[in-house]
């Protein structure tokens, strides 16, 4: 489902991936002195040093140092590595990165190591560098950053969880993030017809910060929508139906006012998923005890789908 990575690069940096220990990512330093990222440091020692890339290879952004652009290639597979604490993980921005700009793939994982070390207690500094570098990887490779796992013997993994029917209700979101842990998936297959609105946010951020994909493949209405546009990719069927409405206003926000402090929620988080926001408009149009279907040609303009697959396997 989705585009695939088989490539020699993603068999070469899978064979590499489980053979590193989660020790080996969480505090072992490794000789040679580092440089700090943004130093521009990279002449022959550390990380800017030719053996760390493959010649004739693109150069990084500019501006950028390949030691510099090395660290946050790296970052954003620490990040992926460190959200499911399991090293048989990476981003796929990663994979493209290594592709385009050469990285040796030890490479990749020994500075991820360093980073570590580097970083030390200065937790939420290292999250924040690591977060900001997938972004940064994402725009130059042109690669959605999306999680990649492995299974152990170095093929992709394509687990999906698959939810249908259910009514987003409280506790949704908790439940539905333990499944997706235990079940080691890559995405999340949602129908449902909808529910509570905190609950589907919730959970599309969590999708969206995780790097997971969603997919729809027969109907998501209502809250459900906030879901599916809380992955990293989304994808539907053609047979899939997609239905928005006013939602029911809690009674907190039952005032004018409130009423549209409330749409306004709706258009930031849309805006905040890198969609049209429009969308919450037009859902506002739409009495509650209504459905007005977006056809899949809207879905894709808007941004709400990124892209319309034959089956969910």
């Amino acid at each position: 489902m989705g585009r695939g990575h088989d490539s020699p690069m993603i068999r070469t940096l899978a064979r590499i991936l489980l053979c590193v220990s989660i020790a080996a990512l969480v505090g072992c330093a490794v000789p040679g002195r580092i440089a700090e990222p943004g130093s521009g440091q990279d002449s022959g020692q550390g990380f800017g040093a030719n053996r760390d890339t493959i010649s004739g290879s693109t150069s990084p952004p500019q501006g950028m140092s390949r030691g510099d652009w090395l660290s946050r290639v790296a970052a954003c597979h620490l990040l992926r590595v460190g959200q499911n604490l399991d090293v048989a993980v990476t981003d796929s921005a990663v994979i493209a990165a290594a592709d385009k700009y050469g990285f040796r793939v030890d490479a990749i994982i020994e500075r991820s190591n360093q980073l570590v070390v580097e970083y030390g207690a200065r937790g939420p500094a290292l999250l924040a560098f690591a977060t900001e570098s997938c972004r940064q990887v994402s725009e130059a490779t042109g690669m959605t950053s999306t999680l990649v796992r492995f299974e152990p013997d170095g093929t992709l993994r394509t687990q999906w969880l698959r939810i249908d029917g259910i009514e987003i209700a409280d506790g949704f979101a908790e439940k539905t993030i333990g499944e997706l842990r235990r079940a080691r998936a890559v995405g999340l297959v949602i129908n449902s017809p909808g529910g509570s609105v905190f609950e589907a946010r919730r959970l599309g951020r969590y999708l969206r910060t995780m790097g997971l994909r969603t997919a729809v493949d027969q109907s998501c209405t209502s809250a459900c929508i906030d879901v599916l546009a809380g992955g990293a990719e989304r994808y539907v069927t053609p047979a899939a139906k997609l239905g928005i409405h006013q939602s029911k206003v809690p009674r907190r926000f039952s005032s004018h006012e409130g009423g549209q402090l409330y749409v306004a929620d709706a258009f930031l988080y849309l805006r905040e998923m890198g969609i049209d926001p429009d969308v919450a408009i037009a859902a506002a149009s739409v009495p509650n005890n209504k459905i007005l279907l977006i056809s899949l040609t809207d879905a894709l303009q808007t941004g709400l789908v990124t892209d319309v697959i034959e089956r969910v396997e």
